[in-house]
């Protein structure tokens, strides 16, 4: 099991396959979740050739269920340990939503050289709760409920939203795959609760304005329509007026999860994008 341990003592697990000469291509996992949930992408990439990682996050995973930590800042830093340890040199970060604000929070603060290209997925920047700056966020009342349903029954919890809004499968005409359910929820229960509840904070509250900012590398931006999590009028079409270089792909009727509905659209493009 390939590990690093960070300046503070937490030990983060990660995946590095692929030719060590090879592009490193380095996945950001969303929240409550893994490195797991990139398995479709990792194999894809795996077969072009491709050196593919992806980390499992403090109190996510297989990686150390600290007390501390659990904030963006602190998510970035160990980011930064994993890609100073490993020497990755313009690599490529692709995250997805809670990845993609961890993304932003990196790029914007990586030394130079380090990075070659961002992808944000369904991501979280620039802010999404509801505030006098953010008027169209979503209010604070939401998340408060997200931390009391994971305080009441986390199983249960997460099983309602692997199984309607995470993957639209709540929707009428959704084709619903029970497999993608349980992995999701899975990789949940593997991870710390204090980890999970504090996490809604650092991915709900976090203002990546200025990390948006200052980002100049090439970015792909790749959003649903449909993504009833992350609501694309607060997330996507706002990031593309903040980062410099980027360009903006909008999926219709595509939900948050549509890395695991859709791999077959979505690998190809991000191929794509990479390759240009």
């Amino acid at each position: 099991m390939s590990t690093i341990t960070t300046p503070d003592g937490t030990t983060i697990f990660y995946k590095d396959w692929g030719p060590r000469d090879g592009q490193p291509v380095v996945f950001h996992h969303g929240w409550p979740l893994s490195s797991d949930d990139w398995d479709a992408q990792l194999l894809f990439f795996l077969a072009r050739g491709y050196r593919v990682l992806a980390h499992d996050r403090r109190g996510h995973g297989r990686s150390t269920q600290t007390a501390t930590g659990h904030d963006m800042d602190t998510y970035a830093a160990d980011v930064t340990a994993l890609t100073d340890a490993l020497d990755l040199q313009h690599a490529f970060h692709i995250g997805h939503s809670t990845g993609g604000g961890e993304v932003a929070r990196y790029v914007a603060r990586a030394k130079p050289g380090r990075v070659g290209k961002a992808v944000l997925v369904g991501a979280v920047p620039p802010v999404m709760v509801k505030k006098e700056s953010n008027p169209g966020g979503i209010p604070i009342e939401v998340f408060d409920g997200f931390r009391a349903s994971l305080a009441a029954n986390r199983a249960q919890f997460y099983l309602e939203l692997a199984s309607g809004p995470f993957y639209g499968f709540n929707r009428p005409d959704a084709q619903i795959s029970q497999g993608l359910i349980d992995r999701w929820c899975w990789q949940g229960m593997m991870g710390a609760a204090n980890a999970h509840y504090e996490c809604i904070k650092a991915w709900s509250e976090t203002d990546f304005t200025e990390d948006l900012k200052k980002i100049d590398v090439p970015v792909l931006i790749a959003h649903g329509d449909d993504d009833q999590v992350v609501p694309i009028e607060d997330s996507a079409l706002l990031t593309t007026k903040l980062v410099k270089n980027n360009e903006l792909k909008v999926y219709k009727g595509y939900p948050h999860g549509m890395l695991s509905t859709h791999p077959d659209v979505l690998n190809p493009d991000i191929l794509a994008f990479l390759q240009g």
